[in-house]
């Protein structure tokens, strides 16, 4: 088709946009331009391969798309492109050069994933998750709603979106919120992408602290529900199970005057990639892990019963196997417990990641009931994850031995404990496989695939108990 059928004038257009035709607005200037001055409703686009493959392919046949750029000539281009492709894509004859009605400022088409996690139980946030429905069942970000994307072309769809909230798109990476956000603006809905989509989320990591004396400072990997501990006694601090990115551990223990003294991962971890490595390396200190699980790269090896003293405190080493084979917890002056994946505030944990559940539900139920359970009822414990049903108490997710007593499987003799156990079936965490081997030191570490390894829940505990 010549590109001369396919433009369309500046008057043509604005009375377009005055009779709320729902048309999709792509304007491809430069970002910053774009921000000095906009046609009202316009979204700002790059045409480059990626939106090519990716971005094109989803949007309807039938949506009408108007390209704009400066002088009309980039545009006319893409538009005869598009439309080879089978869009229905034309473009503003001139460009922004022959444009003289409204324009509209600035308009941030991206939220940062930490910027969202401050505002996420804000009431005036509106967060469309544009997945399919199996999709967002198996996991989401609390308080999103779910609308897959086809339905965002649909007006009825469109017309149940309130429109004085603050909306943000999202999906795994990005490229289906986007479309997501030209499918709103079409019809006057301005919008956010959840900028490297759900897998950024997973990297959003949370301080809050737990506990005074000693300090405890629990932080949370907000998007996969994971949890790592700081503890610090007299401006020494350990840190427990890091995450990435481990800059975050250098900077809590600057913001509390401490310095990172020792390292320590409680077990060969499945569902997201250790920082320990990564942690010793840029803190200075020593890496601890388990004498009791196979490695292949160099630590410090902790064994049953040894303690690690820091500041004016003692860590006592417990060897707590049954989710993996070398599972350690921690005891702190005999005040906490970090149990890492054996005890959690509502449940247990699995067994069967390394393909022998029975044998590890047998070494589940000793760690549990002639270790863990014999501390003091009043010890907190801070396990290494928390399932989405799990309601911090001031922000801390944390329990005591006392009332980890009440979960029902703890009141099963060894043999029923064993067979319910085993004949739980949950999924597995995603990559795990990848993961363990990367945690072992098998495989090189690519820290651009974190994010995407790491997407999805955690799934180190079994529920249903």
């Amino acid at each position: 088709m010549s590109s001369d059928k396919l433009e369309i004038t500046s008057d043509e257009l604005d009375a377009s946009l005055k009779n709320k035709e729902p048309l999709l607005l792509f304007d491809l200037r430069l970002q910053d331009i774009y921000k000095k001055g906009h046609i009202p409703n316009s979204i700002h686009a790059v045409c480059d391969t990626r939106a090519k493959e990716i971005l094109m392919p989803k949007i309807p046949k039938d949506v009408k798309i108007i390209l704009i750029d400066d002088d009309g000539s980039m545009s006319a281009e893409t538009a005869s492109m598009m439309n080879s492709m089978g869009l229905d894509a034309h473009y503003l004859k001139g460009g922004m050069k022959n444009w003289t009605h409204e324009l509209t400022l600035g308009n941030s088409t991206s939220i940062e994933p930490d910027e969202l996690s401050e505002k996420l139980h804000d009431s005036s946030l509106h967060m469309i998750d544009v997945r399919d429905s199996e999709q967002f069942s198996d996991f989401h970000i609390s308080g999103s709603h779910n609308i897959s994307l086809s339905d965002l072309f649909d007006l009825e769809t469109l017309s149940k979106i309130p429109q004085d909230k603050e909306i943000v798109t999202i999906c795994p990476h990005g490229n289906m919120a986007t479309v997501a956000t030209f499918a709103l603006a079409r019809n006057g809905l301005k919008s956010r992408v959840l900028k490297d989509g759900l897998a950024g989320w997973s990297q959003v990591l949370k301080s809050t602290t737990a506990e005074k004396d000693p300090t405890v400072l629990q932080v949370e990997k907000v998007g996969k529900g994971c949890l790592s501990h700081v503890v610090i006694s007299d401006s020494e601090a350990v840190v427990i199970d890091p995450l990435f990115p481990a800059e975050k551990y250098l900077e809590i223990a600057r913001e509390q005057g401490a310095k990172i003294a020792h390292v320590i991962d409680t077990h060969q971890h499945a569902d997201h990639v250790s920082s320990a490595q990564r942690l010793s390396e840029l803190a200075g200190a020593p890496m601890y892990e388990s004498n009791l699980e196979k490695w292949d790269r160099q630590a410090n090896f902790l064994e049953d019963g040894q303690t690690i003293r820091f500041g004016n405190s003692n860590l006592c080493v417990i060897h707590t196997p049954g989710h993996t084979p070398g599972s350690l917890s921690f005891s702190v002056d005999e005040k906490y417990v970090f149990t890492g994946d054996i005890l959690f505030i509502e449940s247990i944990g699995r067994p069967d990641l390394r393909d022998n559940a029975e044998d590890f539900a047998l070494e589940l139920y000793d760690s549990l009931h002639n270790k863990l359970l014999n501390l003091p009822s009043e010890t907190i414990v801070f396990p290494t994850h928390h399932g989405t049903s799990v309601v911090p108490v001031n922000g801390i997710f944390s329990t005591t031995i006392g009332k980890t007593k009440e979960h029902t499987v703890l009141k099963l003799s060894k043999e029923d404990f064993v067979k319910q156990v085993v004949s739980i079936a949950v999924p597995r965490p995603m990559n795990y496989q990848r993961i363990i081997q990367i945690n072992k030191g098998s495989i090189p570490l690519t820290p651009d695939e974190i994010p995407d390894l790491e997407l999805g829940p955690n799934r180190c505990s079994i529920s249903g108990v």
